[in-house]
């Protein structure tokens, strides 16, 4: 089994001096590197760098996944963006961790195959589908790392030396509203971490609709126009100068947080323990199962009318059939074989429900003698059980 590793970094805020560039060149003589990207798959061998120390350095964001399993998601972001005290509620072990270093946040998104066996060589992912998620963040959008908490619960139910009373003393973080409509971002980064989809129907019904991204330009520029000139000078020359993180995405969220009071989710609904949430997406799960079991019958019973209904028309012109079966074999082609075979086992049912299995498998005996030298249509006919008797 061959092994497979993907590392990619990206700088966002600003990007890498020539001296970070080579820095970051020492590390690997085949990855795609640019002052903003790396990128780099491995066959054979480990990655030399440090991720974490990557990350707390010089990098934004960072992905990794190998094909037995293993997945990881980091992100960096001021703290002024993001405080780790709202972060730090929705950590968990093996799911998400959180740190910060020299004024920035560290996110830490993992999930590993419970036995280390999970070998998939068809999953593939690009850390384009996942930057979006430090925008969000930074308006103050924190379905990402409740995504992570779910993660975490997803893996606990399934350990088997978890004591139930666990399950009741655990309760959820904050639940941030939008659960119900992810952003394809956050869809994405769900399904990364092996979000249970059930579970997050359940955890979703505690969440309010998701509060309008649309930006009101009028209010937006009146909260501007209100800022201490000074700082809005310090910003405009850190832009220039690209140091300091674009200032965009820190606005918007200082703006919305003003507006709304604060860019926390509310935590005026009572928290459900670990345990109400597993029932929950238990009665969510029995549900679905039981829906898809219904509408797998109406399925079943649609084709069996459909098919009633063809045998029914074909019954009524028995001779045209054959007909056409002989047309068919005699173009001696491959297509029209397979029709003529399709045709004959039509027959077949139409005689057995008819009583008349006999007279099928002698006109069935006359017409295998009768091309007995085209080997092509007798395999076939041999295939789809069309036998002499």
């Amino acid at each position: 089994m061959s092994e497979y590793q993907y590392y990619e970094f990206q700088a966002v805020d600003r990007p890498l001096t020539k001296d970070e560039l080579e820095g970051v060149r020492a590390l690997s003589s085949r990855a795609r590197i640019s002052a903003t990207h790396f990128a780099n798959e491995y066959h054979y061998g480990n990655f030399r760098g440090d991720e974490r120390k990557l990350m707390e350095q010089v990098y934004d964001a960072h992905l990794y996944f190998a094909n037995w399993g293993s997945r990881r998601l980091m992100l960096r972001l001021p703290t002024t963006l993001l405080p780790a005290r709202s972060a730090e509620l929705y950590c968990a072990e093996d799911a998400l961790t959180c740190w910060t270093r020299k004024g920035h946040l560290l996110l830490d998104f993992s999930y590993e195959a419970e036995d280390g066996g999970e070998w998939d060589f068809e999953t593939s992912f690009t850390l384009a589908s996942f930057t979006t998620l430090r925008t969000e963040l930074a308006a103050g959008d924190l379905r990402p790392l409740y995504l992570a908490w779910l993660s975490a619960l997803t893996r606990w139910e399934l350990e088997e030396d978890v004591d139930e009373d666990e399950y009741t003393s655990i309760l959820e973080p904050p639940v941030p509203t939008g659960l119900a409509h992810l952003t394809g971002p956050q869809q994405s980064l769900a399904d990364f971490l092996h979000v249970d989809p059930h579970l997050l129907t359940a955890a979703a019904r505690a969440s309010g609709a998701a509060p309008s991204q649309a930006i009101d330009r009028d209010a937006l520029a009146t909260w501007i126009r209100s800022m201490p000139q000074r700082e809005k000078d310090a910003l405009l020359l850190d832009a220039a100068l690209g140091t300091a993180p674009q200032p965009g995405p820190a606005l918007l969220a200082r703006h919305r947080a003003a507006s709304r009071g604060t860019a926390e989710p509310s935590t005026a609904t009572r928290r459900r323990s670990a345990a109400e949430l597993l029932d929950a997406a238990y009665v969510v799960r029995t549900e679905y199962t039981r829906q898809q079991e219904q509408a797998r019958a109406q399925a079943r019973r649609t084709e069996q009318r459909a098919r009633e209904s063809h045998l029914d028309r074909l019954t009524e012109n028995t001779q045209q059939a054959r007909q056409d079966i002989a047309h068919l074999i005699g173009q001696k082609q491959p297509g029209p074989y397979d029709t003529a075979v399709t045709l004959l086992k039509d027959l077949r049912e139409i005689h057995d429900r008819a009583g008349t299995p006999e007279e099928f498998t002698r006109r069935l005996d006359d017409l295998r003698e009768q091309h007995r030298g085209k080997p092509s249509l007798m395999r076939r006919l041999t295939d789809a059980g069309l036998t002499p008797r």
